[in-house]
């Protein structure tokens, strides 16, 4: 459509008492250029009390959307604060019952070494701080993080030293993942996979003996 088309059709839309806003959607057009074009257009008292009567409709509408939106998140911060106030100070016992759940889950199964991957940061502290705790000396930790090679590989290698507090000299040369379709889209994980090495066999057996623990007490049958 040319513009003096689009002039044409935007006159006889609002001699029909359309908004700015409408006829500018409906032509793909500028508000501005749309304003300029009908400007000489006077509307009808009858014309102009509708369009006053849709507009506060809109705005009435959009305020009890936003009302609703407000209460229902006010309702799901209440039930996340109560569960996350329901939660006891974590002895060594559970910390060593839940990093065993999460190595039951994301650890590997049959290496012989302790190793946990995981993208969440959160999950990569709490389980370096059992290791820690537990005694793991800071020499014999590894680390190695897998990152698609359209993200920001420097980046992701200096956030995760800061997640891990791990020496730099102690991560192995960074994975390129490879995935032509991930490149130009939002990722997940902006800065990759963690894994998490612990050169200690007893450590590997120790945590997998804790896993089919918690499996017995719950199934009564070993892994």
């Amino acid at each position: 459509m040319t513009t003096d088309n689009r002039r044409g059709a935007a006159i006889e839309l609002r001699k029909r008492g359309k908004s700015i806003k409408y006829i500018a959607d409906k032509l793909s057009a500028a508000q501005s250029s749309v304003s300029i074009w009908c400007r000489n257009i006077e509307l009808t008292q009858a014309q102009k009390l509708r369009l006053k009567q849709n507009t506060h409709s809109r705005k009435t509408i959009e305020k009890r959307r936003q009302a609703r939106l407000r209460s229902e998140k006010a309702k799901r911060d209440s039930i996340i604060k109560k569960a996350v106030d329901s939660i006891r100070p974590l002895d060594e016992y559970n910390l060593m019952l839940i990093v065993a759940a999460l190595y039951w889950a994301e650890g590997a199964k049959n290496s012989g070494i302790f190793q946990f991957s995981n993208g969440d940061p959160r999950m990569i502290k709490l389980v370096l701080k059992f290791l820690r705790q537990y005694g793991v000396p800071e020499h014999k930790f590894r680390a190695y993080i897998h990152i698609h090679e359209s993200l920001d590989v420097p980046e992701a290698e200096k956030y995760w030293q800061k997640i891990t507090k791990i020496s730099k000299t102690q991560f192995y040369k960074t994975y390129n993942k490879k995935n032509i379709s991930s490149k130009g889209k939002r990722n997940s994980l902006p800065y990759g996979v963690c894994d998490i090495y612990v050169m200690d066999a007893k450590l590997f057996y120790k945590t997998k003996g804790w896993a089919e623990g918690i499996n017995y007490q719950i199934n009564n049958v070993k892994i």
